[in-house]
C-alpha cells in the first residue's frame, strides 16, 4: 500500500489528517472501509476550527441539516474572525444566523435552491443564488469545478460493520463526500437508516460529533379550495394507472397523492418526497411493480416531513436513496413507463414561457429538478409520459398568473419548447405541438374568467392576430 504521507499533494492541505490524504489521493469512492484508518470523535466547536477564511464548505440540507455544527460555525466565525467563507447547499432548515446582517463578510451562503430562511439574505445581496439544473450539482465537485475545503453532514451513528447512512437526502452530498478534502459527521441516532448510495464508512471521516437534535418537521399543510380542485383534475385526468411519478415541491404534487388512493400499481421515482407517499404506499396504490429502473422499489433522493415519514424511510427496503445524478438523469427516467412529473409554478405567459424561480426581480426558490423530470416524462419510453406544471389562476391578490408578459426580472425555467401539460383550478391545457396562437387561445381558456377579456386583447396586441384554435 502506497503511503498516504507521499501524496503530491499534501503540502497544499496543511490542516488535513492522514485519513484524508488517502482518500483524496488514493480513491474518490468514500463508501468502503480504509483499513486502519479512524475518525476523530470530538465537540462541535473543535470539529469547525479547522474552517478558515476563503473556505468552501458544503453543507447537508433538508432533513440532514447539521445544526449542531452550523450553531458552532457562526461562533467560529466570529471569534476566529473568518472571511470570506463560502457555504454551499440546497435547501436548509432552521434560522440560518448566518445570513443576518451582523456576520455580512464572514459567512455567506451559495444556494443552489433557496429555502425561506435565506430568501431575505439572497435578496438583500448578502448571500448568493446559483441556478443549476439539480442533476448537475454534483459535476459541480466531480469535475473540481467548485473544490470544496469541508463538508458538514449529518449520519446514523455507525452501524457493527462501521458504515454510516445518510438517512433522508442523499441527493449532491453523496458526490461532495467524494470530493470534500475534510468531513465533518454529525452522528445522531434519530436519523433514519436507510438504503442506496448513502452509506459512508466511518474511517472516511475527520471529525465525528454526536447529537440528540431532534429532525426538521414539516407537516403538511392545509390545501385551499383551489389546490384541492387542481390536484382532483390532475388525478382524473393525467394520472393512470401503473404511472411513474415525481412529486416537486408544494402543496399542489401534495394534493394530487391524496387523490390516488383508488389507483393500482403506482411507482415513484421522484427527487424529493413527503408525508403524502406513505398513505398512498399503506393503501396499496404504490407497488413499484411495473417500474423498470429499480423494480418494486421507491427511488427518491432527499425528502422533508414529519416523523411518520422518517419511521417509513427508516430501515425500509422498499426504499432506495440515490445520487441525484442518476435520479434526475432525463436518460434514466425516461425508461419508466408513463412517467407523470408533477410540479408547481409561479406565473405563465401566453406563449408558453414558465416562470417557477422568481416572482419577478425578487429570487424565491431555485431551478431543482424542473426540467429534468418534464425532459424525462417528455422522453418516456413507451410514449406515455406526462410532463405537468400546476398553479392557481391567480395570486393571493387577485391578478392572473397566466399573463401577457412575464414580470420584469423573473427567469424562465421552463422554456417554451419545454412545457407541456399547464393546470389550474379551471382545467388542462397541453401546448406541446401548438404554435404561439394556438397557446394563447388555450392558455385563456383555463385563466381566470375575470381576466379572460383583458387577455385577449393583450394577446391580439402581442401577438398582431387573435388566439385561436
Amino acid at each position: 500500500m502506497i503511503c498516504f504521507r507521499h501524496c503530491p499533494k499534501a503540502h497544499l492541505l496543511p490542516f488535513v489528517s492522514s485519513t484524508t490524504f488517502f482518500r483524496r489521493c488514493f480513491s474518490q469512492e468514500p463508501f468502503h472501509q480504509l483499513i486502519g484508518k479512524e475518525p476523530k470523535w470530538t465537540t462541535a466547536e473543535e470539529a469547525v476550527s479547522v474552517i478558515r477564511s476563503g473556505h468552501k464548505v458544503f453543507v447537508h440540507g433538508t432533513v440532514c441539516t447539521p445544526f449542531a455544527l452550523l450553531r458552532a460555525l457562526v461562533k467560529h466565525g466570529k471569534q476566529a474572525n473568518l472571511r470570506d467563507v463560502e457555504l454551499l447547499h440546497l435547501h436548509l432548515e432552521g434560522e440560518a444566523e448566518w445570513t443576518n446582517p451582523e456576520y455580512n463578510g464572514i459567512l455567506r451562503s451559495n444556494n443552489m435552491f433557496i429555502g425561506s430562511n435565506c430568501r431575505t439574505a439572497v435578496n438583500e445581496g448578502r448571500g448568493d443564488f446559483m441556478p443549476i439544473f439539480l442533476s448537475d450539482i454534483p459535476l459541480l465537485f466531480r469535475r473540481n469545478i467548485i473544490k470544496l475545503d469541508v463538508a458538514l453532514i449529518q449520519v446514523t451513528p455507525p452501524d457493527k460493520h462501521g458504515f454510516c447512512s445518510l438517512g433522508g437526502a442523499v441527493d449532491c452530498t453523496r458526490s461532495a463526500l467524494q470530493n470534500a478534502t475534510y468531513i465533518i459527521g454529525l452522528v445522531n441516532p434519530n436519523m433514519p437508516r436507510t438504503f442506496g448510495d448513502g452509506f459512508i464508512h466511518q474511517s472516511h471521516f475527520d471529525a465525528l460529533v454526536e447529537t440528540s437534535d431532534p429532525l426538521p418537521q414539516i407537516a403538511p399543510s392545509k390545501p385551499s379550495d383551489v389546490e384541492v380542485t387542481i390536484g382532483e383534475i390532475i388525478a382524473a385526468n393525467l394520472v393512470e394507472d401503473g404511472a411513474t411519478l415525481q412529486m416537486g415541491i408544494g402543496n399542489i404534487p401534495d394534493q394530487v397523492l391524496s387523490c390516488l388512493w383508488s389507483h393500482k400499481d403506482l411507482g415513484v421515482h421522484s427527487e424529493m418526497f413527503s408525508d403524502g407517499l406513505v398513505e398512498l404506499v399503506e393503501k396499496g396504490a404504490v407497488t413499484n411493480a411495473q417500474k423498470q429502473v429499480h423494480t418494486g422499489k421507491i427511488v427518491g433522493g432527499f425528502c422533508l416531513g414529519t416523523k411518520r415519514l422518517y419511521d417509513f424511510i427508516d430501515n425500509n427496503p422498499q426504499l432506495v436513496m440515490l445520487d441525484i445524478a442518476f435520479v434526475n438523469n432525463p436518460a434514466v427516467i425516461c425508461k419508466n413507463p408513463k412517467v407523470t412529473a408533477i410540479n408547481s409554478c409561479i406565473e405563465v405567459d401566453i406563449t408558453g414561457q414558465v416562470v417557477s424561480d422568481s416572482i419577478g426581480k425578487r429570487f424565491f426558490s431555485g431551478v431543482g429538478g424542473q426540467i429534468d423530470f418534464l425532459r424525462g416524462a417528455a422522453l418516456s419510453s413507451d410514449g406515455l409520459g406526462k410532463p405537468i406544471l400546476a398553479m392557481p389562476s391567480t395570486t393571493k391578490n387577485g391578478k392572473s398568473k397566466i399573463v401577457p408578459f412575464i414580470q420584469e426580472g423573473a427567469g424562465v425555467v421552463t422554456t417554451r419548447a419545454h412545457v407541456h401539460y399547464i393546470c389550474t383550478e379551471y382545467g388542462l391545457c397541453n401546448l406541446f405541438g401548438k404554435n404561439v396562437r394556438q397557446r394563447a387561445y388555450e392558455l385563456i381558456k383555463i385563466a381566470h374568467p375575470d381576466h379572460r377579456d383583458s387577455l385577449e386583447r393583450e394577446a391580439f396586441d402581442r401577438l398582431g392576430c387573435m388566439p385561436s384554435p
